[in-house]
């Protein structure tokens, strides 16, 4: 006969357990089984439509000019997470070896950046770069050009921007692991006489590893998902999926086929994803 305390504990942690499944189901596979049902809808004059099963909404995605939008939207991630690694990693790591009281500053800093919207930063930036009141004048007035000119709209301002975006993200994400790091690690490896930099490459990062993946994973589907700051400092070529999945919805008033483009655009990123975490796997088991 099994204890009532093991019976209790048990019930306890089904309980537990149901909490998180309620809130999945509520919060994202009922809005995504809405979508799905959407996005093979039948659209109707006006706007609107009616529930069907149709598949020319898919067919639709395969044309070059939404083909090539998504190749360019999951480009400008990954080179979004590569930039915002390889600067915010070796950032964190000096953060976390300042005294405590300068990590909670510079902490405090990074959430006061992270309570600025996309609209803001995309409105910011757009002066930034303007040719009457951005950098280009300050360029002028150190004598570096003749005349100030506007550095958008552009491919270099919409990754400029998004990396300002989400480089935030990347810090806190990777803080937790870096300020965990036994410092005998690293100084093991100064004492083998490594060079700083070598033991920072040699020794740091493959430790880091899983942590770094994380932080690129998350900053990758952060930025497949941004369509305003594509839209402001970007020229029509630069526009993201989600720039064309707004477009469909809001302006052509195309529900099915935003549904089917936001569909398409979510399980790429999931295949993605998951790719990417069976070769780390795979590194790992090797």
């Amino acid at each position: 006969m099994r204890p009532a305390g093991d019976t209790a504990g048990t019930r306890a942690g089904h309980l537990a357990g149901i909490y998180p499944a309620l809130m999945i189901g509520i919060f994202f596979l009922i809005p995504f089984a809405l979508m799905l049902a959407v996005s093979v809808a039948h659209r109707v004059p006006d706007g609107f439509y009616e529930f069907a099963f149709e598949a020319d909404n898919y067919r639709r995605i395969f044309e070059p000019v939404y083909l090539r939008t998504t190749l360019f939207s999951v480009g400008i991630a990954a080179l979004v997470a590569a930039i915002c690694i390889a600067i915010g990693f070796p950032f964190t790591y000096h953060l976390t070896r300042l005294p405590r009281r300068a990590q909670v500053l510079w902490l405090i800093f990074i959430l006061a950046v992270l309570s600025l919207s996309e609209v803001l930063i995309a409105f910011c930036w757009q002066v930034l770069l303007s040719r009457t009141a951005g950098i280009g004048n300050v360029a002028v007035w150190l004598g570096l050009v003749e005349r100030a000119s506007s550095f958008y709209p552009s491919f270099g301002a919409v990754v400029l921007a998004l990396v300002y975006l989400v480089l935030p993200y990347s810090v806190l994400v990777l803080y937790p692991p870096l300020s965990r790091l036994e410092p005998e690690i690293p100084e093991a490896a100064r004492m083998l006489g490594a060079s700083p930099l070598r033991t920072f490459f040699g020794t740091v990062v493959p430790v880091m590893r899983p942590a770094i993946t994380a932080a690129a994973i998350m900053i990758f589907v952060f930025t497949i998902g941004a369509y305003l700051i594509p839209q402001v400092l970007g020229k029509p070529e630069h526009w993201t999926l989600s720039v064309l999945i707004t477009d469909q919805a809001v302006f052509n008033a195309n529900m099915p086929f935003a549904a089917a483009l936001a569909s398409f655009l979510m399980a790429i990123t999931v295949v993605l994803v998951m790719a990417v975490l069976w070769l780390e796997r795979r590194q790992e088991a090797a």
